[in-house]
C-alpha cells in the first residue's frame, strides 16, 4: 500500500545486504520524464500500468537488487506471478488508518487526491490486501516497530527462508 514503508525499509535493507535499491515508480518516472501523477492525468492509469508491467518484468529477472514496487503493481496478474515466482516478496502490511496518518499531507500520490483519502485508502486496502497476501512469501505488520526493527525482521525472514544472497 502507499505509505507502508517500502522505499524506506527497502533502502536500508539494500544497504545492509550490499545491493542496489530500486524503486519501480522512480525508474518509470525517469523513463517517462515526468512525475507519475502528471503521466496519470495525461495518459491514464491503464497506460501507466502497462509501463509498470514492463518494468517489473525486467526488474524481477535481477537478483542483485532490493525492489520496491508501486502499491498497485499487484493489480495485474502477470506482475503478481513474476514477483512471486522470481523474487522473495515481503508484504509490509499497515491498516488504512495508519497509512492515512502517514500520508495525509502527501500530494504526490495520484490515487489519494480525492475528497476523502481515508475512504480511498480503505477501498484500496480491501481490493489489494488479498492480492498482496497471494503474492507475498512473508507478511510483516508495520504498525509499531521502528524502521530498524522492520529491516531486522525482513533480514531474519530471508535468512530463515535461505533466500538471502548477500552479506
Amino acid at each position: 500500500m502507499p505509505g507502508s514503508g517500502k522505499s524506506t525499509i527497502g533502502r536500508q535493507l539494500a544497504r545492509r545486504l550490499g545491493v542496489r535499491f530500486v524503486d519501480s515508480d522512480q525508474m518509470i518516472e525517469q523513463q517517462i520524464g515526468c512525475p507519475i501523477r502528471d503521466f496519470f492525468e495525461r495518459e491514464g492509469e491503464a497506460a501507466f500500468r502497462d509501463r509498470e508491467e514492463s518494468s517489473i518484468d525486467e526488474l524481477t529477472l535481477r537478483d542483485d537488487i532490493v525492489l520496491a514496487t508501486g502499491g498497485g503493481a499487484v493489480l495485474r496478474e502477470k506482475n503478481r506471478l513474476n514477483l512471486r515466482d522470481r523474487t522473495t516478496v515481503v508484504y509490509l502490511r499497515a491498516t488504512p488508518e495508519a497509512l492515512f496518518r502517514r500520508l495525509r499531507h502527501d500530494t504526490s500520490r495520484p490515487l489519494l487526491q480525492v475528497a476523502d483519502p481515508l475512504a480511498r485508502l480503505r477501498d484500496l486496502y480491501s481490493q489489494r490486501d488479498p492480492l498482496y497476501r497471494q503474492t507475498a512469501h512473508f507478511t510483516l505488520e508495520t504498525g509499531r516497530p521502528s524502521v530498524a526493527t522492520l529491516v531486522n525482521m525482513v533480514e531474519m525472514q530471508l535468512d530463515l527462508a535461505g533466500t538471502r544472497t548477500k552479506a
